[in-house]
């Protein structure tokens, strides 16, 4: 069997290695890959979003399925191009990723159907939205998005008005996002703790995976600049089987049968981003795809052949699926490059890489290249470290036993992934 995955990062060499655990013993290719999924895949030289490519390519070498992991892509319509090509694929079709490829589409769902979520309104000119800003009732913190793809960067907190303002004129009128920014979505602030749910769905039954937390400011304590994503853990002490309930009957379900009600079927993974306020659960944001980090400590603790849930997906039988998972926690430390989410300088010899797996680790390779047996920083977040442990304390101390092994020039890494 052959399997072609799309995308680079560590989100893919997650989904790359479980992939490769499955007895159906599947011949794995990515495209572009990384220096470390070079490894256990054969890396396909194209971008992740060269839709041409990756049809042109999997007919030409007999992909039995093609499973597509990024934003970009999905948003593009690499599934639909492919399955108009006649090739099993992975992933929402473009109309069903509009649920993270806007924030305006998916809040106006949400609203629609009466799914739990921030209040907010809409806005395409800055004098506007800070008329709206100006209001007496309005208050702070403010949360202000832009509505398109901004790799996981395109919201930022104000504290203030003059906060709100300079993000309002930096998105609107400053093309701070591009394309991505040219509407914004001005919500309340939500209070609570975050939390993450993946879920497979064919459009119509919904499976959750086990819950996790991601940490997004670059450094400990939650300080500095939204990123991509700086770790995580799995599973979330605060997401109940009670808020689970919850969440199916209120969120999750609701959310599926939304879509299919608009006409738009929507088979895949979803990602929800949610918030337990004291109101009760409701979504920060959908994305269209598995999360990063995210999946770097969920797919290590499935217990079930992945291809047969992708392959259930598909051929929309999930319900006949039984997903089982481990029962031990997980913690994914992630390793950047000196000066990200900004400029950051790539080319630096890794150490430590062996010493690391020995303490019993798992290395996903997020922006590494490999050259002459030798591994390179090539990106801002570089590295995953995941470990299972009995507990989330046993999990988090494997992980960083791992982690400390590992060095480049100006490499960081937080010190509190799931301290708190």
């Amino acid at each position: 069997m052959k399997i072609l995955v799309i995308g680079g990062g560590g989100r893919e060499h997650a989904i790359i290695k479980k992939l490769a655990e499955s007895d159906k013993k599947p011949e794995l290719y990515c495209m572009p890959g990384n220096g470390g999924i070079s490894e256990e895949a054969i890396c396909v030289p194209f971008k992740a979003t060269d839709k041409e490519a990756a049809v042109k390519f999997a007919l030409e070498n007999k992909i039995d399925m093609v499973m597509v992991a990024p934003d970009d892509p999905l948003s593009l319509g690499m599934v639909d191009d492919l399955e108009d090509a006649g090739v099993r694929a992975f992933g929402p079709v473009a109309k069903a990723a509009q649920i993270e490829a806007s924030k305006v589409f998916s809040k106006a769902l949400m609203k629609k159907y009466n799914i739990p979520t921030a209040q907010y309104e809409v806005f395409e000119s800055s004098d506007e939205a800070i008329k709206y800003l100006k209001r007496p009732e309005q208050t702070y913190p403010a949360v202000v998005k832009a509505d398109g793809l901004a790799l996981g960067k395109g919201v930022i907190i104000a504290q203030d008005f003059e906060e709100a303002c300079e993000a309002v004129k930096g998105m609107l009128d400053g093309g701070m996002f591009g394309k991505s920014g040219s509407r914004v979505v001005i919500e309340e602030f939500m209070t609570g703790p975050e939390v993450t749910v993946l879920a497979f769905t064919d459009g119509k039954t919904v499976k959750p995976m086990v819950s996790s937390q991601d940490h997004k400011r670059a450094f400990d304590g939650d300080k500095g600049p939204n990123t991509g994503g700086m770790g995580a853990f799995s599973p979330s002490m605060n997401y109940t089987d009670e808020i689970a309930d919850v969440c199916m009957k209120t969120i999750f379900k609701p959310t599926v049968d939304a879509l299919k009600s608009e006409g738009i079927k929507y088979k895949g993974v979803i990602y929800f981003g949610l918030m337990l306020t004291p109101q009760g659960p409701k979504v920060v944001e959908y994305n269209s795809r598995f999360g990063d980090p995210e999946t770097q400590c969920v797919l290590p603790r499935l217990d079930t052949d992945l291809i047969d849930i992708f392959d259930a997906v598909i051929d929309e039988r999930l319900e006949e699926i039984d997903i089982k998972w481990k029962k031990e926690a997980a913690c994914c430390v992630v390793i950047a490059s000196g000066g990200y989410p900004v400029k950051y300088q790539s080319g630096y010899e890794m150490s430590g890489l062996d010493e690391a797996a020995k303490t019993g680790v798992t290395v996903y390779h997020a922006g590494t290249k490999k050259e002459n047996g030798k591994f390179y920083n090539a990106g801002g977040r570089v590295l995953g470290i995941t470990a299972l442990g009995n507990n989330l304390c046993d999990a988090i101390s494997k992980a960083y036993a791992g982690v400390e092994k590992i060095s480049w020039t100006d490499s960081f890494y937080r010190k509190d992934i799931g301290r708190k």
